[in-house]
């Protein structure tokens, strides 16, 4: 009779997979972190830019309060580096896999499809708010920020490393050249990023503009950090987190029905 070691037979996990689902997580927060220079350096750098332009800009041309200013923009960029990094570490790492076919690596592995979509929303938000929490110690050297509601700040910058993450996600799988996800990024995603009240409070903006950007739900991500960060919010924070909500649990719902179809994952 052989030792119960050697016996064959299928191998149970309970519920979860948690070991399955701390690999996966591991695995890809770290080819998300590949290239310090390039994931961390490379948004503090343009970040640090933006702002000595602005703080410049509102010295010289303007009279605005340089600190109101950085009050003001700090928070969307921050925010913005949040999205920025989360959606590629979901994107690009994803697409990058499919053309190399280490896909299957995890495609393969004993996980569901909810284990897969889980842990692609995690690692993705993970490395969003660490980028996000390297952006923000930058901006220390210009102004030294407030926390007006620090589980407001907690929950926006989640809400929007996990969106973005699952929106990379979905590109990631449906993109078969990275032209298609470089268009999408570039016409799509940054100019609705760009058109949510970080640079300007839509408040001053013409009205018809004001209810435009009121479609944007990145602009809720935003203005939700901004609330929690300033205190100041153009829509109800409350009205912010609902849309937050909805919209990662469409996106996850999303990701789910990929990842269990195998839509172009599966050749």
């Amino acid at each position: 009779m052989a030792a119960p070691a050697l016996r064959l037979g299928p191998r149970r996990f309970g519920r979860v997979n948690w070991r399955g689902c701390l690999n996966l997580l591991r695995r890809q927060f770290k080819s998300g972190f590949s290239d310090l220079h390039y994931t961390i350096l490379g948004p503090v750098v343009s970040n640090a830019l933006y702002l000595l332009l602005f703080v410049i800009a509102s010295t010289s041309l303007t009279r605005l309060d340089p600190q109101a200013l950085i009050a003001f923009i700090a928070p969307g960029l921050i925010c913005f580096a949040i999205a920025e990094r989360a959606f590629e570490a979901a994107g690009a790492n994803l697409i990058f896999e499919k053309h190399h076919n280490t896909h299957t690596d995890w495609l393969m592995a004993p996980l569901t499809a909810t284990e897969r979509a889980a842990c692609f929303a995690l690692s993705s938000t993970l490395g969003g708010v660490t980028v996000g929490a390297a952006v923000a110690l930058m901006t220390l050297a210009f102004s030294w920020p407030s926390l007006a509601h620090p589980g407001a700040l907690i929950f926006f910058a989640l809400a929007t490393g996990m969106m973005h993450g699952l929106i990379g996600t979905l590109l990631g799988i449906w993109a078969l050249k990275w032209d298609q996800y470089t268009a999408l990024h570039t016409f799509v995603l940054l100019p609705l990023a760009f058109l949510s009240g970080v640079f300007a409070p839509i408040d001053k903006m013409p009205e018809l503009a004001q209810h435009l950007i009121r479609l944007n739900p990145i602009f809720y991500l935003i203005d939700g950090f901004r609330y929690g960060m300033s205190g100041a919010a153009s829509a109800d924070p409350l009205l912010s987190a609902l849309v937050a909500l909805g919209m990662n649990l469409a996106l996850f719902l999303w990701v789910h029905r990929w990842f269990r179809s195998g839509y172009r994952l599966k050749s």
